[in-house]
């Protein structure tokens, strides 16, 4: 009997990882996962080395493998990238944000597959036109990303939405503007873990944590503000999709509430039954410039769109992260 396929790539990595976890819990599903793990001492395999992969695929393979086994995938879900905002090479950027994410929607437009794939937060700068995620040409045209990773995500954006204004688009084409992102399975990720994870082993041992200084009068040191994400939450919206096929465009995937780090700091130190410690530190002069002191997502569209659940609260979220998973002798657990 031929076996349903969910095909990740980037599957090894961070959201990519709890994604595949998730579905690999179906029975009825191959989770098939696209990844590079050339880099063992990252510890990237250990992200998928608990779930029972229907197959692993290098990235040079991955071409040959879809044209192989196209009429077996249900869903393509596009996790890679280059994440890193400070990543110097924009060739490198632009090859893997958008040239390889134009050819997969392409393939998927070709052979009829859906595509669930991952933009940014990034994509909106420093939210001169707000967080509304409209899936308009002018609105999408007028974002103005602060680096070159949020401009490669918002090309992309915008590529989509016009190859689906003509026609030309898998039968379910969903991007989803990840806000930012907590949770297990981002320890490889080192300088661009979340600042949860960045802390923890701060927290852990009783010493202070370092917040940047504001250079914004009407915001306080440590007052800078995110729409922090429980991984968990990117999950379920994904598997949603995966069960509702007439949801296309893209969506805003945050909390729908910013906080600010000097909350996200006291909560990391409750959870660790601690007493917070905070330092104000200057903010380097690279990225003040560019540097967002707010987002916050507009959550109305997902939900127009018939998503339900409710969405993690700060609170809960780094309870589950530190008490499961950031306190236990493997992080990878």
């Amino acid at each position: 009997m031929t076996r349903r396929i969910v095909f990740v790539t980037g599957g090894a990595g961070f959201i990519g990882s709890n994604i595949v976890a998730r579905l690999a819990e179906d029975r009825d599903l191959d989770v098939v996962v696209c990844d590079s793990l050339r880099e063992a001492d990252l510890g990237k395999w250990r992200n998928i080395a608990k779930a029972p992969l229907g197959d692993f695929v290098a990235p040079e393979h991955m071409w040959e493998w879809l044209e192989k086994r196209w009429r077996d995938i249900e869903l393509v879900v596009h996790m890679a990238a280059v994440s890193s905002t400070t990543e110097p090479d924009a060739d490198k950027i632009i090859h893997s944000n958008f040239t390889l994410s134009r050819d997969l929607f392409r393939w998927c437009a070709d052979h009829q597959r859906r595509l669930v794939y991952a933009s940014s937060a990034a994509t909106y700068g420093a939210g001169e036109v707000g967080f509304e995620d409209d899936n308009g040409y002018e609105a999408l045209a007028a974002l103005r990303p602060l680096n070159t990773y949020g401009w490669s995500k918002a090309l992309f954006d915008l590529f989509a939405a016009r190859q689906a204004s003509r026609d030309y688009a898998p039968p379910q084409w969903v991007g989803l503007k990840f806000f930012n992102v907590y949770g297990p399975n981002e320890e490889h990720k080192h300088a661009m873990k979340s600042v949860a994870s960045q802390w923890w082993p701060k927290v852990r041992e009783g010493h202070a944590v370092q917040l940047f200084k504001s250079y914004r009068k009407d915001v306080p040191d440590g007052g800078q503000a995110r729409d922090f994400l429980y991984v968990r939450d990117a999950v379920d919206v994904t598997r949603w999709l995966f069960e509702n096929p007439q949801v296309s465009g893209i969506y805003n995937l945050g909390s729908g509430q910013a906080r600010t780090f000097d909350e996200m700091a006291r909560q990391v130190f409750q959870a660790a039954g601690r007493n917070a410690q905070i330092e104000y530190t200057p903010m380097p002069p690279a990225i003040r410039d560019k540097y967002q002191y707010f987002t916050q997502a507009k959550m109305e569209r997902l939900a127009a769109a018939g998503y339900a659940a409710p969405l993690t609260s700060l609170e809960d979220g780094i309870s589950d992260y530190v008490g499961r998973f950031l306190s236990q002798p493997d992080p990878y657990r």
